[in-house]
């Protein structure tokens, strides 16, 4: 065997378990940990004779780790090691390394949790922190504290952050370093940036490194569709006749894959065009050159809208320096990165742990039936729990667990398919339908990402069955990958499969979707409960209250109903990328027990009177409306105060007096202190109609029959009797002048209440009046004998000393048969003219 670093720490190692239950060992890339460190286990003393199970984050990694460590002890996958995943296992009685994908272990626990037979469990590349290796680590955490605590976990990391993962295992946990086997890499800059993601610059670069060195090449690109894209770039160059482009993503067959990973022929060189899964535990032969577009795709699951969407992101420095490393594994390597140096310096250290943002209802289920809570468990990163209670809401729509959060006998039954807890759903309600083989389908062909989208048009998943079922023996690893997974729920509930489905069954598709997708089944915008909507709509309203739509034209959405299984969760109105119709008959069927009708008495602002609806919901739409004949006293109430608060208080019959009076009390609110005086603004009236005013609209349904109401006397009754009588002696409606007029006082400034009086009448004032004891000095508006202003004072008695002689000359020219005195204040007041005092002096 070829020496590698780790070879020398392999006794410290195994030295460590033999003394301690927990280890962290910390390995550079090409360090050799992956297929060293399990062999050398094997025969110590502290295993006895037990397995050890590694787990790897991908499939690929997962079938080549267990390849390569065969190999090397000259026998087959399944002898002494195996290897297990979701569709594919290699193990036997003699095995005793078994390298499993994250999920496996899971089942593992959950079915023995003491795991008994195994006595080593190893976590490799435990940085990548995905959702099911942080859940494996805090049931095994927990699992080894209360029933085996001789049971031996192995943290294996090359980038991980060492201190958070110490604190978690405890601080006494031994930590081992070595590093990784690594020729130097030249770094190359390229420019610009990583975003958005162009394919013809990728392609630029790969004739350029070609063109520098005569090895293969790794170029990493976000996600499929992006391979996709530049081979059919690459394809439009004359690249040299001995370079074979081959892509490697999880998509592949197992054969495609490994046609990736292994040698070249002699004299041939490779373009490996692959996604993330190439940066951690594969090592490709030949590969000295590695292009690195910059870019990541990563799940984000939003609790507010319960989507989860792929977004493509820029890389973190951990995940660069991962992909750089690659090209040093063999020999002196260069990488190509398409950014700035100075870029380089902003990246992010880490790539967040998917804990933090995916869907937990998976994770919920398991802890229900694990039977402790997320807080009682010890984690890396905790679940947010924003995240936990939206899974918790989706686990009681899928009665999976109850109010408590105990798991239900449905949520025992969706464990036992390994599926997301809705596909778990529709496959169980799908059997009970007599659909089961349909339900299998659709969970398959959803658990794969779309894999016909390029094949079908628009977002109709009836298309996208119809192909499946005409491509049964296809050699496509994903349809083939469908059909193995469609074929093994099958088994797992005992559906016989019917090898020719008709049409009719596939037009049930949207009704078993439904059972998936209960918070998604849409209802059309416009749809009247009697009448198909505006076909020229695209928008829906979610049963989750949120918004929907196709952004292009489609077919489906000619659909008053239909259920969305995809889409991108953007807050506003979510496009929708996969769905599929079903029937309002059929969700009054099937959704009995979910529907809940209301009665709901509202305003029609058309005809201004109450109207009452009998309506059918089924969460947040609104199925069905019918009206109702005869409403009670109470309901048109409740319905006039809908209108009125629409209407606003403009509505009601004020007067001059009812507005005067709530001007007066919101003066008294503000000068007396010692009183507790209610609030009749217009803002709190408005938000306090069933209380002040309810009671005085019996009998009343129409707007205009409004009128009948005295709202000055409905407002005055909210006074206690001494405050109104307070009220009437601080704040009069009315004051006497000298000339014996009582002149109203206008109180529609809050801050200045104003006496609009002709000057004539106030003859003999000395003073300016004021309100509230003084503490609220009365505007005067001095008016013309023709009622024009002359002038505005709160100070009476320095106009008469400063200003009225001025403006008496004016007057006396202007008003000549009036009286104007050159003493105003000790003058006789009046309301005429001379001869009318005269007469009244006579009289």
């Amino acid at each position: 065997m070829t020496p590698l670093p780790i070879d020398a720490l392999l006794p410290q190692l195994a030295q460590a378990l033999s003394q301690s239950s927990r280890c962290v060992l910390q390995a550079a890339p090409g360090a050799g940990k992956t297929t060293r460190v399990p062999p050398a286990l094997l025969e110590t003393d502290w295993l006895a004779g037990q397995k050890i199970l590694m787990l790897e984050p991908r499939r690929i990694a997962t079938r080549s780790a267990a390849q390569f460590m065969a190999l090397e002890r000259h026998e087959k996958p399944g002898q002494t090691i195996g290897y297990r995943s979701r569709l594919d296992s290699k193990v036997s009685s003699q095995t005793r390394i078994e390298v499993v994908t994250e999920g496996i272990l899971t089942r593992m626990i959950q079915s023995d949790p003491a795991l008994e037979g195994v006595g080593c469990v190893i976590f490799d590349e435990f940085h990548e922190r995905s959702l099911q290796a942080d859940l494996g680590l805090a049931l095994l955490l927990q699992s080894q504290e209360l029933l085996r605590p001789e049971l031996r976990i192995l943290v294996m990391s090359a980038t991980l952050e060492q201190q958070s993962i110490v604190t978690l295992l405890g601080r006494e946990t031994p930590v081992i370093s070595s590093q990784g086997r690594s020729f130097a890499v030249t770094t190359h800059y390229q420019g610009g940036s990583p975003s958005p993601f162009d394919a013809t610059r990728v392609a630029n670069t790969v004739e350029q490194a070609l063109d520098s060195d005569d090895a293969s090449l790794l170029c990493f690109l976000p996600g499929t569709g992006e391979i996709h894209r530049t081979l059919q770039a690459l394809n439009q160059r004359q690249l040299p006749t001995n370079v074979e482009l081959i892509p490697l993503y999880g998509g592949l067959s197992p054969q495609q894959q490994d046609r990736a990973i292994a040698p070249c022929r002699e004299g041939q060189r490779k373009v490996v065009l692959t996604t993330a899964i190439a940066e951690t535990s594969l090592t490709i032969d030949g590969i000295s050159t590695v292009i690195d577009a910059g870019l990541m795709r990563l799940p984000r699951f939003d609790p507010r809208s319960g989507m989860t969407r792929l977004e493509t992101q820029i890389v973190s420095a951990s995940s660069a320096e991962q992909r750089r490393g690659r090209a040093g594994r063999l020999r002196p390597g260069s990488c190509y990165r398409l950014w700035t140096q100075q870029r380089q310096q902003q990246l992010s250290a880490q790539s967040p742990a998917e804990i933090l943002h995916a869907d937990l209802a998976p994770l919920l289920l398991e802890l229900a039936q694990w039977g402790s809570s997320a807080d009682e468990l010890n984690w890396l990163d905790p679940p947010p729990s924003a995240h936990l209670d939206q899974a918790h809401d989706l686990l009681r729509q899928l009665a999976a667990i109850d109010s408590r959060g105990a798991l239900t006998h449905q949520g025992k039954q969706l464990l036992t398919l390994g599926a997301h807890p809705r596909l778990a759903t529709m496959m169980l309600q799908a059997k009970q339908m007599g659909q089961g083989q349909l339900g299998c389908q659709l969970a398959a062909l959803l658990s794969e990402r779309d894999p016909l989208s390029s094949r079908s048009q628009g977002a109709d998943l009836r298309q996208r069955l119809l192909h499946l079922h005409s491509s049964g023996s296809s050699n496509d690893p994903s349809i083939k990958r469908i059909h193995q997974s469609a074929q093994r729920w099958c088994r797992q509930l005992n559906i016989r499969p019917d090898p020719h489905p008709s049409s009719d069954t596939i037009d049930q598709a949207g009704l078993l979707l439904a059972f998936a997708f209960p918070d998604r089944i849409g209802q059309r915008r416009g749809v009247s409960h009697t009448r198909s909507a505006n076909s020229s709509s695209r928008q829906y309203r979610l049963s989750n209250g949120k918004g929907a739509e196709f952004r292009d034209h489609d077919r489906l959405a000619e659909s008053d109903y239909l259920v969305c299984a995809e889409l991108d969760g953007h807050s506003r109105s979510a496009r929708i990328f996969l769905a599929a119709p079903v029937e309002l008959e059929q969700l009054r069927l099937h959704f009995a027990d979910r529907l809940i009708t209301k009665e709901n008495i509202g305003w029609d602002n058309t005809t201004g009177s109450v109207r009452g609806h009998q309506e059918c919901w089924l969460g947040q739409l609104c199925l069905e409306q019918q009206p109702l004949p005869d409403l009670s006293a109470q309901q048109c109430t409740d319905g006039l105060l809908v209108g009125i608060a629409q209407q606003g208080l403009g509505c009601l019959p004020w007067s001059d007096s009812s507005r005067t009076l709530q001007q007066q009390v919101e003066l008294m609110r503000q000068f007396d202190s010692n009183a507790d005086w209610p609030d009749l603004s217009d803002r709190q009236l408005l938000a306090t109609l069933d209380s002040w005013l309810a009671p005085y609209l019996t009998g009343l349904k129409r707007l205009n029959q409004l009128k009948q109401l005295h709202l000055k006397e409905i407002l005055n009754s909210k006074l206690s009797w001494d405050q109104q009588q307070l009220l009437a002696r601080q704040l009069p409606t009315h004051i006497k002048v000298p000339s014996g007029s009582n002149i109203r006082i206008d109180y529609s400034d809050p801050q200045q209440p104003v006496l609009a009086v002709r000057l004539q009448e106030l003859f003999g004032w000395q003073q300016s009046p004021s309100l509230i004891e003084g503490k609220l000095p009365l505007t005067l508006h001095l008016l013309s004998p023709a009622q024009r202003p002359i002038q505005v004072t709160q100070d009476l008695a320095s106009f008469w000393d400063n200003t009225y002689a001025q403006v008496c000359k004016d007057l006396k020219g202007r008003y000549p048969r009036h009286y104007w005195p050159d003493d105003p204040k000790n003058a006789v007041a009046t309301r005429g003219t001379k001869k009318w005092m005269e007469r009244q002096h006579k009289n």
